[in-house]
């Protein structure tokens, strides 16, 4: 598979066809539940929350696709482990990169020669990519994809909404400090004005309980996602505490769910995750010839 080129076009398999629309509806329709990862600010843990939502989706059963539509900073592949994987599979097709029997994987990190290559690319581009990844890339039958989408409410987010017929609706995550939340107000204002549903807000980096003495510092505050989603009237899905351990997994490239999967974060994650399984991603894919 020919890997991207910087400043230039995306993989020959985007160049526009008749078929395209079509492809991009039967995939949709092969994938029962489609859940968007959101934030209005950089550095709040989003990506880490999307890998180890898609992780603990994967554990629960639950046939489950991962994609990265971080175009200049994919970061899921490091996540995950997966940094210089290969795509399987000959050059005309794209098929997702394999983290378990039940988690696939695309990112653009994936078509990138090395780590240092920079993707310059202006908004058209980065569309006509991420409906590739949506219509081209072999996904099959999932009960669940998981989309990481970059900060903000530019390009990328603007388009797998536009993209994603029926999607489930969006994650959204901040920290509990107000120059977070005041960009994340901008993000569920973003998403009610596109038509994606608002799942729910999680507060990430929500107090720290020393390992030594247990006692519980607020570094960055606390509770003000969960005030923020009663002053936009939606969700709130839980904290997640700071924790030096995520830290460690996210370097090494192990999801933080399976390295410590008896801790307070771990479960403070499958709370979470347990609210939006309820109401989200509980059912299994659909059958579609």
């Amino acid at each position: 598979m020919e890997p991207a080129t910087l400043g230039g076009t995306p993989h020959r398999a985007s160049e526009p066809t008749d078929k395209t629309d079509e492809q991009l509806l039967h995939r949709m329709r092969l994938i029962a539940h489609k859940i968007m990862v959101l934030s209005g600010k950089g550095g709040v843990g989003k990506s880490t929350v999307a890998a180890n939502l898609a992780v603990s989706l994967a554990a629960a059963g639950r046939r489950t696709g991962l994609l990265d539509i971080d175009i200049h900073g994919p970061s899921i592949p490091k996540l995950l482990g997966l940094e210089g994987a290969l795509l399987p599979g000959p050059a005309e097709m794209l098929l997702p990169v394999s983290f378990n029997e039940n988690l696939k994987v695309m990112s653009i990190g994936f078509l990138l020669p090395g780590d240092r290559e920079a993707v310059i690319w202006r908004g058209p581009m980065k569309h006509k990519l991420i409906k590739q990844f949506l219509a081209q890339v072999e996904w099959g039958e999932l009960d669940c994809l998981v989309v990481d989408s970059p900060t903000g409410t530019g390009d990328e987010p603007l388009s797998i909404a536009q993209l994603v017929h029926g999607a489930d609706g969006a994650v959204v995550v901040t920290t509990p400090q107000e120059v977070a939340l005041s960009d994340v107000r901008r993000c569920v204002t973003f998403c009610h004005r596109v038509g994606l549903s608002v799942i729910g807000v999680i507060e990430n980096m929500s107090g720290f309980a020393c390992p030594e003495c247990g006692t519980r510092i607020a570094i960055f505050k606390e509770g003000g996602g969960e005030a923020l989603a009663r002053e936009m009237g939606v969700p709130f899905l839980g904290k997640i505490p700071l924790d030096p351990q995520i830290v460690e997994a996210c370097d090494a490239g192990k999801p933080h769910l399976i390295t410590q999967a008896g801790g307070q974060t771990a479960r403070a994650f499958r709370r979470i995750i347990e609210h939006i399984l309820e109401g989200h991603a509980g059912a299994p894919a659909p059958d579609v010839a």
